[in-house]
C-alpha cells in the first residue's frame, strides 16, 4: 500500500480530518466547519469534506477514505452522499461513509457488544452486538421523538422564557439569559424574529450553557430542563440495550458531543443514576477525546491495518 489512510469525523460545528500511514503514524490534518448535511446540504458538506481531506493529505494519494457525518441517519442518506463523494479525486469503492457515532463508539470502545449516545449540538445513539446486529434511531427531530441537545436546551430555555414573559409560567433566570445571549431586549421580539425567518432556530443552541449554569444556581426551571436531557440520554441508551438483548450484559455506554464532555455535575450525576436503575450492568463511558480518533481508527482497520498500527494511532492522533 503507497496511499495514505484518512479518517474524517464531521459534526454541526466543526470537522476535522487525519491522514495516517498503515503504521498509523499521523502524517496530515485539517481542521473545517461545521460539515452536517442536515445544516448545510450534501453539496455544502461534500464541499467542506473534500478541502479537509485534500488538505490532510498534502497533495498525496488517499488508499483508504473513511468518513463520518452527523446528519447522515438514514441509509438513504448516507447512500446519497456515497454517490457524491464519486467526483472526488479521493473516493475508491472502498471508501467507507457513515453516521459520526460510529466513530464516536470506536473512540470510546473496542468492546463488540456496545452503545453509544452523543449528545451535542443534537442528540442521538446507536448500538451493536458481537453478532453484526446493530440499532440506530432516525434521530429526525420532534416528528422521530427525538429532544435534546444544544438545539434542544436551548429551545426549551426560549419555551420557559417566553411562559415566563407573558405570565402563563413560572419565574426563571433563563428569561434574562435568553435576553442577553440572543442580544434582544424583550422574548416577543425574539419569538419574532425567528417567526419571521430573520434568525434561525439553530441559533439557540448557544443558549445551552446558560441552562446548566442557571440550575446550578438554583433556579427550579432549568434543573428540570437538566434532568429531563439526562433521562433522554437515558432512554436512548436502554432502548439501545432492549432492542440488542443487552440489558442484562456488561455493555460500556459510551458517551460523547459537547454537552456531555462539558460534565455539568448534576447532569452525569443524573445520567449515572438512571442508567444504574434501569441497565444495572451498563457500565458508562465518557469520551474526552475528539471523535476523530474512532474515525482515524476504523479507517485503518478498514485497511488491514496491524494492530501496533492501531495502537500507535490511538496515542498519536489526540497528541
Amino acid at each position: 500500500m503507497t496511499g495514505l489512510i484518512v479518517g474524517v469525523d464531521g459534526g454541526g460545528s466543526k470537522t476535522h480530518a487525519v491522514a495516517l500511514t498503515r503504521e498509523g503514524e499521523v502524517v496530515g490534518r485539517a481542521t473545517g466547519p461545521g460539515s452536517s448535511p442536515h445544516f448545510v446540504g450534501v453539496d455544502g458538506s461534500l464541499s467542506i469534506v473534500d478541502t479537509a481531506v485534500r488538505t490532510a493529505l498534502g497533495g498525496r494519494e488517499a488508499n483508504q477514505v473513511n468518513v463520518y457525518l452527523s446528519g447522515l441517519d438514514l441509509e438513504s442518506e448516507v447512500e446519497a452522499y456515497t454517490d457524491a463523494t464519486s467526483a472526488t479525486s479521493w473516493a475508491t469503492a472502498s471508501t467507507v461513509i457513515g453516521n459520526d457515532l460510529w466513530a464516536l463508539l470506536r473512540t470510546g470502545t473496542e468492546a463488540p457488544d456496545a452503545v453509544a449516545v452523543v449528545c451535542g449540538t443534537g442528540i442521538n445513539a446507536v448500538g451493536v452486538r458481537a453478532d453484526g446486529a446493530t440499532v440506530r434511531f432516525p434521530a429526525l427531530g420532534p416528528i422521530s421523538g427525538d429532544w435534546g441537545g444544544g438545539s434542544g436546551l436551548g429551545e426549551e430555555a426560549l419555551w420557559h422564557a417566553a411562559r415566563m414573559e407573558d405570565g402563563r409560567g413560572p419565574a426563571t433566570a433563563l428569561r434574562a439569559d435568553v435576553l442577553e445571549a440572543m442580544g434582544v431586549s424583550t422574548i416577543r421580539e425574539l419569538i419574532e424574529q425567528l417567526h419571521a425567518g430573520d434568525r434561525a432556530l439553530s441559533e439557540l443552541a448557544v443558549l445551552a450553557p446558560a441552562v446548566f449554569e442557571a440550575a446550578r444556581g438554583g433556579d427550579a426551571v432549568a434543573a428540570a430542563v437538566v434532568d429531563r436531557q439526562a433521562a433522554e440520554v437515558v432512554a436512548l441508551a436502554r432502548a439501545s440495550l432492549t432492542r440488542l438483548g443487552l440489558l442484562r450484559t456488561e455493555v460500556p455506554v459510551v458517551l460523547g458531543g459537547g454537552v456531555i464532555r462539558a460534565r455539568d455535575p448534576r447532569l452525569i450525576d443524573g445520567i449515572s443514576a438512571r442508567l444504574a436503575a434501569d441497565a444495572p450492568h451498563a457500565r458508562m463511558v465518557i469520551v474526552d477525546q475528539p471523535p476523530i480518533v474512532g474515525a482515524g481508527l476504523l479507517a485503518l482497520e478498514s485497511a488491514g491495518a496491524a494492530p501496533e498500527a492501531i495502537a500507535r494511532a490511538r496515542k498519536e492522533i489526540p497528541a
